[in-house]
C-alpha cells in the first residue's frame, strides 16, 4: 500500500501543478491519469460502480463524486479533488481541496479548518483507540468553527478493496464503535461545509451538493495503524 500511495501522492502534486484559473475539470482527470497510468497503477475510481473518471473533481458547492467534464475553474474557486490508485493489488485513497488562484478570507479559513480537523483525526488513530474517537476529532474541530459536517458520506477501511469495513463516520460520541488494532488500513476524509450540514444528490446520480449552496471543503489520506502509532501512506510534501 505504501507504493500505491505515493502513486496518490505524485498524482496530487501533478493535479496542484496544473491548477489555475482556465483550466477545466476534465484536463485534471487527463492528468491524473496520464501519472497514474504510467507509474504502472490503474486509477481506482474509473469504471468503479459505473464511474466515468479517473478522479472525483469536486468545485465549490460539490462535495463529493463530481465527475470531471466541461466545467472551467475560476479566479476565487475551491476545488476538492479524489484520487485513488490500484497497485501490486492494493488500493490507496486520498483528497485535497485546493484554491484556484486568489480565495476569499472564509474560503482560505474553511480548508484550513478542515484540513486541521483531518490532522486531529489521524492524532487519534492509535492500536487500542476507538472509532468513535476518530469522528469525533473532526466534528470537534469543524463545530467550533461553526461549520456543517456532512453526515450522509463518511470515511471507510480500504486495502485490497477500495471500500471496505469499517465506516468511519466524522462525528462521535468518543469511546465507542470499533477498537483501532495494528495492521487496519483506514482513508479517514472530512467533509466540512461553511453553512449546514445538509446535501442533495444531482440528476446525474453522483453528484453531491450542499442543499444551501454553501463551500464544502473534503480532505482524505490513507492512515496505516502501526504498534507505535499510525503512519499517513498518502502524506504530500510540503
Amino acid at each position: 500500500m505504501r507504493r500505491a500511495g505515493e502513486v496518490v501522492t505524485e498524482t496530487m502534486a501533478r493535479l496542484e501543478d496544473a491548477l489555475r484559473p482556465g483550466v477545466t475539470t476534465r484536463d485534471l482527470d487527463e492528468v491524473a491519469e496520464e501519472t497514474i497510468t504510467r507509474r504502472g497503477a490503474r486509477p481506482s475510481f474509473k469504471g468503479y460502480r459505473g464511474f466515468p473518471a479517473s478522479i472525483c473533481a469536486s468545485p465549490n458547492d460539490v462535495i463529493v463524486h463530481g465527475i470531471p467534464g466541461d466545467t472551467v475553474l475560476d479566479d476565487g474557486d475551491i476545488i476538492s479533488v479524489d484520487v485513488g490508485a490500484f497497485l501490486d493489488g492494493f488500493h490507496a485513497d486520498s483528497a485535497w481541496t485546493f484554491p484556484v488562484g486568489d480565495v476569499s478570507a472564509e474560503a482560505a479559513a474553511l480548508l484550513k479548518t478542515t484540513e486541521e480537523s483531518l490532522l486531529a483525526a489521524i492524532e487519534r488513530c492509535l492500536p487500542g483507540s476507538r472509532l468513535g474517537d476518530v469522528g469525533f476529532a473532526v466534528e470537534e474541530v469543524a463545530t467550533a468553527a461553526g461549520y456543517g459536517v456532512v453526515r450522509e458520506y463518511v470515511g471507510h477501511g480500504v486495502g485490497r478493496a477500495l471500500h471496505e469495513e469499517p465506516q468511519i463516520p466524522n462525528y462521535g460520541p468518543p469511546g465507542r464503535r470499533e477498537v483501532l488494532a495494528t495492521g487496519m488500513t483506514l482513508a479517514i476524509e472530512p467533509m466540512i461545509n461553511l453553512g449546514g450540514a445538509e446535501t442533495r444528490v444531482l440528476a446525474d446520480g453522483w453528484t453531491v451538493v450542499t442543499a444551501d449552496g454553501s463551500l464544502s471543503a473534503h480532505f482524505e489520506h490513507t492512515v496505516a495503524i502501526t504498534p507505535d502509532g499510525h503512519e499517513i501512506l498518502t502524506e504530500r510534501s510540503r
